[in-house]
């Protein structure tokens, strides 16, 4: 199948899901213009603002038009005030720590089909020499570079519900295929029973006057070949074809292609694939085309993260009307001439020349006003709307340092974080499921342009989300080596579960060149083994 040649854009029923991740993607920004220009957005697009800019008056009477009319984000500044809405970034800082909690401490790429390697001899150290898929998986992929762009990707998919990965390359770039991460609202998937089938990626350039013209660029992905395509429509067009010289971004892509605009892979799998955030899908969860899509964190805490911002903006408010004002007689104030107003002048020592007329019950003063600041009651709502966001995102309160206090063992830690744990555990599905088939077909692919010689399947190995407490497992070690209920080299496994079955086995070889005096006598008293009341004798029992 190639590119289309023209019709609308995007594509049905694709609109809704752009519009929504527009949302999204404003709150992972967190710009305050920019949360308020996506809710106008989307009123627009619900047919809450007439043609002229201006909010229908329905929403204000509780009417149905538009859902987000009712949101903080959402409500048109009153004339004349001062527009000072507070933005809390909760929601970059879950896209964050969704982020970290996948890649911070960074998975292993491994080669199933590897040749075992030689089990080392004691006193002997092995350097066994990697075979070309082994180096080839560990220079590209179990380095700084590719870890770093799937931290990214998964902020990314946090917050969009999913990113997409496709397969790249550029030999005046790089020596090997590359792996890039795109966000889910820059690419349009196409489904077959839970299988993707194809994915064209767009990019969008605005010109013309008022940015009504728009070219678009776009890439599809297909088992064994990647179309290339440039359009000239409008917002809501995809317009008429053009050729791939009219725009830079394209151009060289004109050498590359065929007759029908595809540049073909030599690989039968499709070059691309999509990382859902979380499934299932609830919004669109009935629609075929749609159902795959991941679900982003936000998904149903927008209504409290734009609470969060209101109590916030809330409690500011009252902070600025808790300034001191003072409330002084018109009288009072020094004139500054016809049309420059008056002030006063808090300095001043003494008043004279009042010439002005008042009643006796009500005498005319200077009079301190000062509100009070309601701490408690803001701080306890914020905290309540935090809790409540972060349990409804899959996210332990603890994963963000709240209600950690008095948290002392490696124990109670885990028992916090479960879950965030379990979240992440399934989102570790979802990546293996999207990476997995991917960079098996990177690796084919690798081998067919830049010649490697490197075959075979890939697999991802997650580490554990939390290590061990060190002093915790060398006591539990202890306690089964008292109990003779444990092997050398299972402590040793037990202490560093990281390790590979080579250096377990040179460590274990190390440990047996040591020999095992058991556990020393403890008498206590003067740091020799005897009691300070004791003098060791010959024939007493007593070491010397």
């Amino acid at each position: 199948m190639s590119l289309p040649q023209g019709g609308p854009w995007p594509p049905y029923p694709h609109g809704v899901v752009l519009a929504q991740q527009s949302l999204w993607s404003a709150w992972l920004v967190g710009d305050p213009d920019g949360l308020a220009t996506a809710y106008y957005d989307a009123e627009v697009a619900a047919g809450g603002v007439n043609p002229f800019g201006e909010r229908l008056p329905q929403q204000y009477a509780g009417g149905v038009i538009n859902r987000v009319a009712r949101y903080f984000w959402s409500r048109p500044s009153v004339s004349g005030q001062r527009k000072a809405r507070l933005h809390v970034p909760l929601a970059a800082d879950i896209a964050t720590a969704s982020s970290d909690l996948l890649f911070s401490e960074p998975p292993q790429f491994v080669w199933p089909d590897a040749p075992p390697k030689p089990k080392a001899l004691p006193g002997v150290t092995l350097t066994p020499t990697p075979t070309p898929t082994e180096k080839r998986i560990d220079d590209i992929l179990n380095c700084g570079d590719f870890h770093a762009d799937m931290i990214e990707a998964a902020e990314i998919a946090a917050a969009l519900g999913g990113a997409w990965l496709r397969l790249v390359w550029d030999t005046d770039v790089a020596d090997h295929v590359m792996i890039d991460a795109v966000g889910a609202d820059a690419a349009i998937g196409e489904w077959r029973w839970g299988k993707l089938e194809a994915v064209t990626f767009f990019t969008e350039y605005t010109e013309g006057s008022g940015n009504k013209e728009v070219i678009r660029h776009l890439e599809r992905h297909e088992p064994g070949a990647i179309y290339h395509g440039l359009y000239r429509g409008d917002a809501k067009t995809l317009g008429h074809v053009e050729a791939l010289t009219e725009h830079e971004s394209t151009v060289p892509y004109v050498d590359l292609v065929n007759e029908e605009g595809a540049i073909l892979t030599g690989v039968t799998a499709i070059t691309a694939a999509y990382a859902a955030n979380m499934r299932p899908q609830r919004r669109w969860r009935k629609v075929p085309e749609l159902s795959r899509l991941g679900r982003s964190d936000y998904d149903g805490c927008e209504p409290m993260m734009d609470a969060l911002d209101e109590t916030y903006t809330s409690w500011m408010r009252d902070v600025r009307l808790a300034k001191a004002r003072l409330l002084v007689p018109e009288d009072m104030l020094q004139n500054l001439g016809k049309g420059q107003g008056a002030t006063f002048d808090v300095d001043q020592e003494i008043f004279v020349g009042l010439n002005i007329m008042q009643a006796k019950e009500t005498p005319q003063a200077i009079t301190a006003q000062q509100f009070a600041i309601r701490v408690a009651e803001h701080q306890q709502t914020a905290e309540a709307l935090v809790d409540q966001i972060l349990d409804a995102a899959g996210y332990s309160p603890s994963t963000f340092g709240r209600g950690n206090e008095g948290v002392t063992t490696a124990t109670e830690v885990v028992s916090r974080e479960k879950k965030s744990a379990r979240t992440r555990d399934k989102k570790t599905r979802y990546w293996s499921q999207a990476l997995e088939p991917l960079l098996t077909t990177w690796l084919e692919l690798d081998a067919a342009i830049f010649k490697t010689g490197a075959k075979g399947s890939v697999e991802v190995e997650w580490a554990d989300v939390s290590q061990p407490d060190p002093e915790v497992m060398a006591r539990t070690v202890e306690t089964l080596n008292r109990a003779v209920a444990v092997s050398v080299a299972t402590k040793v496994k037990m202490i560093h579960p990281d390790w590979d079955e080579e250096a377990i086995t040179e460590e274990v070889a190390l440990i047996g060149d040591v020999p095992d005096i058991g556990p020393l006598p403890s008498f206590g008293g003067n740091g020799q083994g005897q009691p300070d009341n004791v003098t060791a004798e010959v024939g007493s029992g007593l070491p010397e």
